[in-house]
């Protein structure tokens, strides 16, 4: 909806007044307490940071820390939704009881009707709702009814709180029930998705006729479309209502409204097929489930999806069938940045038997089925397991196939993750059947895959590692293994301090030094299993919140995902790796200051410095040679300059 008109000052004045910036932003995101204010994730941009949007209620305003947009509540939809001013005051108008006024008094009766228009959609579809689960309870419907109490075990409870119903077998029985009881406009029923056109261009008729009817609400509750399963060989299968003003399929996910609370609440979001293996999934008590409605899942939803969890945990939990696993693939596809980078953390569950949620829940119990959402796999581990399943490795051609296809998923990992290291180590021992020599044999030729891979891109190659990129990874590999791998941590220290290697980035010193400080305070040993070294990271964690902006640059050390968790599962080799890694940095930032200064002087006038300089560059060289040498890692410099560096750790 779009305004033409000039909305009157004092009614601009009261909507700020009335609207709340809490209420509105929490229908979007999900918000904590935080002191005096709320938090939550930002929707405006791809941070993984669950902390980053502050509410404010007494000045009423959000701001982002991270993309630093800002704004009261007006300004929030304007932006979320993309939508003008006027559509934004209107609406929030009629949602608060604001009267409305405008500069042009005679425009008022016009604003009214185009605010009510939506309103009147929702009223159809509640009417039509209302209907359709009369139907089901009158004779006609006993067939759906029984259909679903009995075949599909669900209980009163179920089928009410989901508003299940039955679309008679009439082909005009909806259309005169709207249209003559009810007096809606024939035009608003078919605006609606309702009803269609015949091709006779005489009249219209039901779209869903004698079907089991699934209302589609948004996550406001309000009925927005319907999905209608046939209850006899009637094709198809199932049939959605088409796009309205109310409903787009791409940006709807079923069940939103009854999960995003439980979401919140159990960090975790479970993603199925069918409307019914979500409704089983809820009845059983397991709440977080949400469906896809016949379509692969996108980055938009996903996006949606991850307002709500706060580590961003995602199960995919599609049928075992071809099709299914087709489904999973395809969605892993849809937000493939997004799973990664890291910013999903994205498990896929295959239920044994070929079964889906719904089958599945009919023969186990609840905890049966929360076994197996704990067990599932990482979206890379099941992906291998698709790649091999079935192949005889011992067949030359298959095995090529196998890990060619291995090393094309591996490459669309950051290249200077130990996620990526880890998959390439496990990648190599499953591929190895058990032969440890093939097995390091195989891991070399994996990185030597993905390195010449990277190279032949013809976009800039991402895997160039700065200096600063380098050091960021390798402090934070020694930070995060000290924090959440308390029996590792006296080794840390001592290899920290043996190899007297010191932070360079402002928030990893900062935070090493408060770490240094809280042991002192407490006299404790930073080898110790003493209850305050076990509860260092929540201490650490307490106190950073307390400051916004330290919060946010700590985050990403406080709080570990699956992704960081898998990839420090070798803690001694990840820390000496670590530790060899800021030590070629340093070694390098040490070359390029003799060689600026070799070339800075007149090493004519004076050849003793000029032999001084080239002797401390060949000291750095040496010296990072014996570092790749001790963890066995080559060199390789594409430039010939110690800037250009690729360090393939």
């Amino acid at each position: 909806m779009s305004t033409s008109f000039q909305i009157h000052k004092d009614t601009i004045d009261q909507v700020s007044q009335k609207a709340d910036i809490v209420d509105i932003v929490s229908e979007r995101v999900v918000l904590r307490k935080s002191g005096a204010n709320f938090r939550g994730a930002c929707p405006f941009h791809n941070g993984t940071n669950a902390s980053a949007l502050t509410v404010s209620p007494a000045r009423q305003m959000y701001h982002c820390f991270n993309c630093d947009v800002s704004g009261g509540a007006v300004k929030f939809l304007m932006e979320i939704d993309k939508r003008s001013f006027s559509d934004v005051v209107l609406e929030l108008a009629k949602r608060y009881n604001v009267p409305i006024q405008t500069v042009q008094p005679e425009k008022a009766q016009e604003i009214q009707r185009q605010i009510s228009h939506r309103d009147r959609l929702y009223e159809v579809m509640g009417l039509t709702t209302s209907f359709y689960q009369h139907a089901l309870y009158a004779p006609q419907g006993r067939e759906a009814l029984a259909y679903l109490t009995e075949k599909r075990q669900m209980s009163k409870e179920t089928i009410q709180k989901f508003q299940l119903g039955y679309a008679p077998a009439g082909w005009e029985t909806l259309m005169g029930y709207l249209v003559q009881q009810k007096q809606i406009p024939v035009s608003l029923v078919e605006e609606a998705g309702l009803i269609v056109p015949r091709k006779t261009g005489n009249g219209f008729y039901d779209r869903f006729r004698d079907r089991l009817m699934i209302p589609i609400n948004d996550t406001r509750g309000r009925v927005i479309a319907f999905g209608g399963r046939s209850l006899g060989d009637e094709e198809p299968k199932y049939l959605n209502s088409p796009e309205t003003e109310l409903f787009s399929k791409g940006s709807v996910l079923f069940a939103m409204d009854h999960a995003r609370d439980v979401i919140s609440k159990s960090d975790q979001a479970i993603v199925v097929e069918g409307y019914f293996d979500a409704i089983a999934l809820h009845q059983a008590g397991i709440g977080q489930a949400i469906a896809t409605m016949g379509v692969a899942l996108n980055a938009d939803q996903m996006k949606q999806l991850l307002r709500y969890t706060e580590s961003k945990n995602v199960i995919l939990n599609f049928d075992a069938d071809k099709a299914g696993i087709t489904a999973a693939e395809k969605a892993i596809a849809g937000f493939k940045e997004l799973v990664f980078n890291g910013t999903v953390q994205l498990r896929v569950l295959t239920m044994p038997d070929g079964k889906d949620a719904d089958d599945y829940l009919k023969q186990h119990s609840a905890d049966a089925y929360r076994d197996l959402l704990k067990n599932a796999p990482l979206f890379l581990d099941w992906q291998i397991d698709q790649i091999l399943s079935g192949q005889d490795l011992n067949q030359a051609d298959r095995f090529q196939k196998s890990s060619q296809a291995i090393a094309q998923l591996l490459n669309n990992l950051p290249v200077d993750s130990f996620f990526r290291t880890h998959y390439i180590h496990s990648s190599a021992q499953r591929l190895s059947q058990g032969n440890s020599y093939l097995a390091l044999r195989l891991e070399q030729d994996l990185r030597r895959q993905l390195r010449n891979t990277r190279w032949n891109r013809t976009k800039p190659a991402p895997s160039l590692i700065t200096a600063a990129n380098a050091l960021h990874s390798a402090e934070t590999q020694l930070l995060q293994i000290y924090l959440h791998f308390p029996q590792h941590r006296a080794y840390v220290y001592e290899a920290i301090a043996e190899e007297e290697i010191e932070f360079s980035l402002s928030n990893h010193r900062y935070l090493w030094l408060t770490i240094l400080d809280l042991i002192d305070q407490k006299k404790t040993s930073l080898a110790s299993e003493e209850p305050y070294a076990e509860h260092l990271v929540q201490q650490l964690q307490i106190l950073c919140a307390e400051q916004s902006q330290v919060a946010e640059q700590l985050q990403h050390l406080l709080w570990l995902d699956d992704n960081s968790r898998v990839g420090l599962l070798r803690p001694q080799m990840v820390v000496r790796t670590a530790i060899a890694k800021i030590q070629f940095v340093m070694c390098e930032k040490r070359e390029k200051h003799w060689l600026d200064l070799f070339k800075s002087k007149d090493v004519i006038a004076d050849p003793a410095f000029g032999h001084h300089c080239q002797a401390k560059i060949q000291e750095e060289k040496q010296r990072k040679s014996e570092i790749l040498k001790l963890i066995g890692v080559n060199y390789l410099d594409l430039s010939g300059t110690s800037e250009k560096a690729v360090i393939e750790f």
